[in-house]
């Protein structure tokens, strides 16, 4: 008889991203219980220094490759039900005119519906670890933290610390500081103190610091002080748009990454999100000596007209980048594949210069990097013995690279795994999920969740929240779209 907590994956192409960045041919992965207790070339692996037990469920990733989860360090869950709501628009306009009212107009379970439908679309697509990104006193932390409980992904929930102050200066109108007194420091420690890793230990819970735009310095700095003295992750929404750096250096007298360490807002477990206008002449250096971390976005950022963040310049400086998606309003999906491949390519449009960012390094920047922002670094983010048994197993098809490990490796002239991920895949070639050595995605189909129900809920709220909160939609505007 074998043990009961074991599964074999074999036979397929397994890149590691690990710190001898190896891609395993014909290899397999034995999962013992939550965690990884061998990898290797199939048929060579052993449990315990010993031959493997016989009967061993056994799972075939024949024609398949296999990556470590991915890890968006930026989205939003509860805009899941805003996708398509806010289009061509600037940031501030997107936000005070559309995002803002809309989500200050959540009740009941929309949150939680709005969570599921987001972490659905995640784990369908490769995603196993995220960081929500500033969780919203209207989406509710008790709906949220219920949905990924039942979803079973392991998450970081960010929630939102807003001093009333700002936006006041910058004339920005923002409905959701009715509920001001729910989104201060002692409401986030008493979440902290609640949900952080009390029933599901997937699940911490975070600050998130809103941005700088005109506040006291000295709110920051509450924040800032909150989070090195009990030890809690923040993150940031930090110089996104191009006025931004004005803002800071106008406002505060202060560069960007200056401004986040006067007030405490930086370290090994920051994640700065965007950072699309740096000053790269006084910011790098904090970045690099602080172990600051940076999400890059690079479609929200496009889409919205911010920008490209300069992730050459920052990565060669010695900043730790990673990749998010941020919300469905402002990149209308959640899909880390996609994300990669514009990252991936992205840069070399604005730096006229191919292979600015090599496919290797997006890689590292959805999965080790991400884990590294998130302070999981020694539990996932790579394929490797005694890590989570957190990864991906993908059937690239048709629009792929024809894929076999017989046929691969660059020395015998062949396909590059790396390559056929990042550039030739999207999330719908995600075949098998697995998080924590749960199964939550198979055959490209969630487990245990009615996708048609989860949609037609989804659709209730969506019709609610725009009733109530009087947003109306913008598609077809611009062209002249009649609806008959």
């Amino acid at each position: 008889m074998s043990s009961p907590s074991l599964t074999l994956y074999t036979h397929g192409t397994i890149i590691t991203v690990n710190k001898d960045r190896e891609i395993i041919l014909d290899g397999s992965i034995l999962v013992d219980g939550s965690r990884i207790a061998a990898i290797g070339k199939s048929g060579t692996l052993k449990y315990k220094g010993e031959a493997l037990p016989p009967n061993i469920p056994t799972v075939s990733l024949e024609n398949k490759i296999v990556i470590p989860g991915l890890i968006n360090t930026h989205a939003h869950l509860a805009q899941s039900l805003l996708r398509g709501l806010a289009e061509d628009l600037d940031l501030h306009s997107w936000l005070c005119d559309a995002i803002w009212p809309l989500e200050a107009c959540y009740e009941g379970e929309d949150g939680y519906i709005a969570a599921k439908l987001t972490i659905a679309e995640m784990l369908k697509t490769g995603t196993t670890c995220f960081l929500e990104a500033m969780l919203t006193h209207r989406a509710g932390i008790e709906n949220v933290v219920r949905a990924v409980g039942e979803m079973g992904v392991r998450a970081c929930l960010a929630k939102l610390v807003k001093p009333i102050e700002t936006n006041l200066s910058l004339n920005l109108t923002d409905a959701r500081d009715k509920d001001a007194s729910a989104m201060s420091v002692p409401s986030a420690l008493a979440a902290h103190r609640t949900h952080h890793r009390t029933h599901n230990p997937l699940l911490s819970i975070w600050l998130s610091a809103s941005t700088p735009r005109g506040s006291p310095l000295a709110t920051h700095a509450a924040i800032g002080a909150a989070h090195t003295t009990h030890t809690i992750g923040v993150t940031m929404h930090c110089a996104e748009a191009p006025a931004d750096l004005a803002i800071y250096r106008s406002q505060y007298s202060m560069s960007p990454l200056e401004f986040c360490a006067r007030t405490g807002i930086t370290g090994p477990q920051t994640v700065l999100a965007h950072l699309v206008h740096p000053d790269l002449a006084v910011d790098l250096e904090i970045l690099s000596r602080t172990g600051t971390s940076v999400s890059h976005n690079p479609t929200s950022n496009a889409k919205l007209g911010n920008g490209i963040a300069p992730v050459p310049a920052l990565r060669a400086g010695g900043a730790n980048v990673c990749l998010g998606t941020d919300g469905a309003p402002c990149n209308n999906g959640y899909d880390m594949f996609q994300e990669m491949h514009l990252a991936g390519i992205i840069h070399s449009a604005a730096g006229q210069k191919a292979g600015a960012v090599s496919a290797y390094e997006v890689l590292e920047m959805a999965t080790v990097n991400g884990a590294r922002a998130l302070g999981m670094e020694g539990e996932v983010g790579t394929l490797e013995v005694g890590k989570q048994a957190d990864f991906v197993v993908v059937r690239p098809g048709i629009g792929a690279s024809p894929w076999g490990w017989g046929e691969v490796g660059a020395g015998a002239g062949g396909v590059d795994p790396v390559t056929t991920v990042v550039h030739g895949c999207t999330g719908r070639d995600v075949e098998v999920v697995v998080v924590g050595g749960v199964v939550r995605v198979e055959g490209g189909e969630l487990v245990g969740v009615d996708e048609e129900r989860l949609m037609e809920e989804a659709r209730g709220c969506v019709s609610g929240i725009r009733e109530r909160s009087g947003v109306g939609s913008r598609m077809g505007e611009r062209w002249g779209v009649k609806y008959v």
